[in-house]
């Protein structure tokens, strides 16, 4: 919680950074507080939609709470949003995560 405690306080002095919000949902993930977690991504992407990064780990949250359908719309945001960026890393990552459930 430490952690945390210390990202919230930076984030009252700049809660537009979206390298804190991430970071911040990141460890919500870590303590498995989902809901916590879901408010911390979907504020960042609110922010920016192109902090690429958060879509993966967004996924895999609704993943995890077997939203499916929502895991493979992010993942296709994801993508789109990499693809406009350029950024072919991310966007195979995230391509290579919705193809295991095309393969189902």
């Amino acid at each position: 919680m430490e952690k945390i405690n210390k990202l919230l306080n930076f984030l009252t002095e700049q809660p537009n950074d979206c390298f804190l919000r991430h970071a911040l949902a990141l460890e919500y993930v870590k303590i498995q507080n989902d809901e916590l977690a879901l408010e911390a991504f979907t504020t960042l992407l609110s922010i920016d939609e192109n902090y690429i990064g958060s879509y993966y780990h967004l996924a895999k949250l609704y993943e995890r709470q077997n939203n499916i359908p929502q895991a493979i719309a992010t993942y296709k945001k994801g993508i789109e949003i990499a693809t406009k960026l350029k950024d072919n890393h991310a966007r195979n990552e995230l391509q290579m995560s919705l193809d295991d459930w095309d393969d189902e």
